[in-house]
């Protein structure tokens, strides 16, 4: 478990099935992927999150708001294996629900896995990725440091040729970076 000034970052519960499924069935929410999940597709990505964490040590935590035990939504690290350039590496990323946008959480709640990342986890890099249309993620990995160059951004080979959402752009953050920053 992680904990932030406003934030609790934990192990997945059954009772967050319900609040994740509709933050992945809301359209806004999931206007930067190819579609929104049913409850069952929901279910079983919660099944994969719970597992990466007795696989890698480390995975997508549960996010809640300190106080009111109120589920937000997930913030964490996962292994990204996919055929591409810069993989397989590990990605900071982040799914909140509508209502907890614009309050900083994202950003909270990612710092504190980058700190994760970087302690415990012992990682030299970490990246984030995101499509080129979701100026708000973006904005997230400029403030956390993470720096773009376009000749890395790509195509992501799980979305279909011809969608808007297929050319993704790549953001890292190397361990040394993240250390001199927070000094």
């Amino acid at each position: 478990m992680l904990k932030t000034g406003r934030l609790i970052l934990r192990r997945w519960r059954e009772d967050d099935l319900e609040p994740f499924a509709e933050l992945n069935a809301d359209p806004e929410v999931m206007e930067h992927f190819p579609f929104t999940l049913t409850r069952e597709q929901s279910d079983a990505m919660a099944g994969r999150i719970m597992a990466a964490f007795d696989e890698h040590g480390f995975g997508l935590w549960a996010v809640e708001v300190a106080g009111s035990g109120e589920f937000i939504g997930f913030t964490g690290l996962a292994v990204q294996s996919f055929e591409a350039h810069f993989t397989p590496a590990v990605e900071v990323g982040w799914r909140l629900r509508r209502k907890a946008w614009g309050q900083g959480y994202a950003t909270e709640a990612a710092t504190a896995s980058l700190e994760y990342a970087f302690g415990p986890a012992g990682l030299a890099r970490v990246i984030s990725m995101t499509s080129t249309t979701n100026l708000r993620s973006q904005a997230v990995m400029r403030r956390l440091g993470m720096t773009r160059d376009a000749a890395d951004d790509f195509d992501h080979p799980s979305i279909d040729e011809g969608s808007p959402l297929r050319r993704h752009v790549l953001y890292r953050l190397e361990a040394s970076a993240w250390r001199a920053r927070r000094a």
